[in-house]
């Protein structure tokens, strides 16, 4: 299991990009979370099988239809073994 911190930066809010997240995740059976963050960017905790979360961290690259992705942080972090996935 692997862990991983995202923000996305660029028109990711307002363009269902926190939803998408979720339901991305509940598809490829990813744990974590999904914010607004107060500068405009949208942040994300994303845990599961490596496979499933660098597929994560690709779709925060490219967004859903209607974001316009600038530019995406990544940090690997320590799993929590988290078991749901949640938006806040």
């Amino acid at each position: 299991m692997v862990r991983k911190r995202v923000i996305v930066h660029g028109r990711v809010q307002g363009v269902f990009f926190r939803d998408t997240t979720r339901r991305t995740a509940g598809f490829r059976d990813v744990h974590g979370w999904v914010r607004n963050n107060p500068d405009g960017s949208v942040e994300a905790v994303f845990e599961g099988s490596e496979e499933a979360v660098d597929a994560m961290v690709r779709f925060a690259r490219d967004g859903p239809r209607g974001a316009m992705v600038e530019h995406v942080e990544v940090r690997d972090k320590e799993p929590e073994g988290l078991t749901a996935f949640r938006v806040t």
